[in-house]
């Protein structure tokens, strides 16, 4: 269908986008991880890409503000119903994740997909990380 629209999985708020830009220009090549628990609880993490080995069962769910962002593929069957909007907001990010240090934190919001978006997202697969 030509006038298909795509349906993205993970987007960011303009905060989010400004502190993405910020630590690009600051970091150079990064990428994001959707944490799955422990030490830092369930947050969106920035690191230097090759300084994170995302893995065969991680699964790429998009890009925001240039930046791919990746979550096990295990956590993605548990939310792959909903689309994941990254924000920033003041706090304390991750112990390891890039914006630790500038006051704000990333933080994942999110929203159940309707049912013509769930349509579209079971004809467009996320991409392994391995591929």
């Amino acid at each position: 269908m030509a006038d298909e629209k795509e349906v993205a999985r993970v987007i960011a708020t303009p905060a989010a986008v400004e502190l993405i830009d910020k630590l690009r220009a600051e970091h150079g090549a990064v990428l994001f991880h959707q944490s799955g628990g422990c030490c830092d609880g369930s947050a969106p993490m920035m690191f230097p890409q090759g300084e994170f080995m995302v893995g065969s069962s991680d699964v790429k769910l998009g890009t925001i503000a240039g930046v791919p962002f990746y979550m096990s593929e295990s956590q993605f069957e548990y939310l792959q119903h909903t689309q994941l909007i990254i924000d920033a907001v003041p706090g304390n990010g991750g112990m390891f994740s890039l914006e630790r240090p500038s006051g704000l934190r990333f933080l994942t919001r999110s929203r159940l997909f309707e049912d013509e978006e769930n349509a579209w997202l079971e004809t467009h697969p996320v991409e392994r990380a391995d591929a």
